[in-house]
């Protein structure tokens, strides 16, 4: 898997877990949501990444969006 798929798949299982949380732990859990979601906007139109730069050195293979 290379960093664009594993990039997507994390954000996934991220918003996924903190929406859970939010219904059944505490509201305040959407905030998250909204950090993973406005992570996700600013790196379509900058290219920046953290979660990229991370796998990267963890030696994930470079794709094409985050490359």
């Amino acid at each position: 898997m290379n960093v664009d798929r594993l990039v997507f798949a994390i954000a996934g299982m991220f918003i996924l877990a903190s929406l859970l949380l939010s219904q059944f732990h505490s509201i305040y859990w959407l905030w998250f949501t909204a950090f993973v979601g406005a992570n996700m906007l600013q790196a379509s139109f900058t290219g920046f990444c953290p979660l990229a730069m991370l796998l990267k050195k963890l030696g994930a293979n470079p794709g094409q969006a985050f490359g």
